[in-house]
């Protein structure tokens, strides 16, 4: 896999390597935390990691879970034991999505460049759902200077070019 990071004087855009990603819906939180061995967050927006793993709420009964690659098979065996026992839907996302990483002195600003919402307002350690331009993306805030943008495969390459062009204009203007 090529790995393509793209630095400007504002931001560093980077497309991070693949990861495990899956869609969980439940009802029973708390059951399938045990099973995960990772904590799912009940407040929309709000992030928990054990490890390598992480559990972003999405919603009252929706996380994203997320894992190193060779993880894969131990969630879906994880998921297949849980749906013996709880209604749940687990569905695996990982060829669907991309993350770029975005960091920078100028991150916030280049997010703002296609995002309606005031990121300066999201904490260190959550995330949440929004738009980017027209495309449903999934942002996390890693740290006050660095954030993950999740998107969808198909509209990465359109995300991707905005980026750029973004960066190219805030670096211009530095």
């Amino acid at each position: 896999m090529t790995v393509m990071t793209a630095s400007f004087a504002a931001a560093t855009i980077t497309e991070l390597p693949p990861s495990a990603r899956f869609s969980l819906r439940t009802t029973d939180p708390i059951a399938a935390s045990a099973s995960l061995g990772l904590e799912l967050p009940t407040k929309v927006g709000a992030r928990a990691a054990a490890g390598a793993r992480t559990a972003l709420c999405l919603g009252p009964d929706e996380w994203l879970i997320e894992a190193p690659e060779a993880e894969t098979p131990a969630l879906i065996a994880t998921f297949s034991n849980l749906e013996a026992r709880l209604p749940l839907s687990a569905v695996e996302v990982s060829d669907r999505e991309i993350t770029l990483a975005l960091s920078g002195p100028a991150v916030l600003d280049l997010l703002a460049t296609g995002c309606p919402r005031d990121l300066a307002k999201l904490a260190v350690g959550s995330g949440c759902r929004t738009l980017f331009d027209t495309v449903q993306v999934v942002l996390t805030r890693e740290a006050e200077d660095r954030f993950h943008l999740t998107v969808w495969r198909s509209f990465a390459p359109h995300l991707r070019a905005l980026l750029d062009i973004a960066a190219r204009e805030l670096a211009a203007g530095l």
